[in-house]
């Protein structure tokens, strides 16, 4: 199998920053908002996305985790949906992932954040859209686009848990 570069660490850097620069002018400021970041990689790129925000804004950004594992539509025998308490109400929610595939990630993420309340906004930033969605689920900020077929994989690493910041494609 072939593996292809598409993001190093300065290229990951690049994005994060035009998505912060995006965050900050589709909303006119920062006021309001939240990021949330969906385990595991989407935490580290939440957490960088706010600090990037904080120095150009000067304004300190809440960063929640939020795991989706139990609000999934692929596991057969679950547990009781968990009691989340994410402070939503009357606040922007950035929801923040590595890879937005297929789109059922997202969805059990804003499942997640719905069972907390009513947001006054959802958006998504994602560092790749890779296509071939199964829902009709869209992004508000992409830090790339990479075409890929259903064969390929798209790897995110982040330093923060692989020790590396790249985005490899496998074939």
């Amino acid at each position: 199998m072939e593996t292809k570069e598409i993001l190093d660490a300065l290229g990951m850097k690049r994005s994060l920053t035009r998505i912060a620069h995006e965050i900050i002018e589709h909303n006119k400021g920062v006021e309001n908002i939240i990021l949330v970041g969906i385990k595991t990689r989407g935490l580290p790129l939440a957490k960088r996305l706010a600090q990037i925000i904080e120095k150009v804004e000067g304004t300190h950004i809440p960063v929640y985790a939020l795991d989706i594992s139990q609000f999934r539509d692929d596991l057969e025998n679950r547990n009781p949906l968990p009691i989340l308490n994410l402070p939503i109400k009357d606040k922007k929610v950035i929801l923040v992932d590595d890879v937005l595939f297929k789109g059922r990630t997202v969805r059990a993420a804003m499942d997640a954040i719905m069972s907390c309340g009513r947001a006054l906004e959802i958006q998504l930033a994602v560092l790749v859209d890779r296509g071939h969605r199964e829902l009709p689920i869209r992004a508000d900020y992409i830090g790339k686009n990479i075409p890929s077929s259903l064969q390929e994989t798209v790897n995110v690493c982040v330093l923060e848990i692989d020790k590396t910041d790249n985005v490899t494609i496998r074939r």
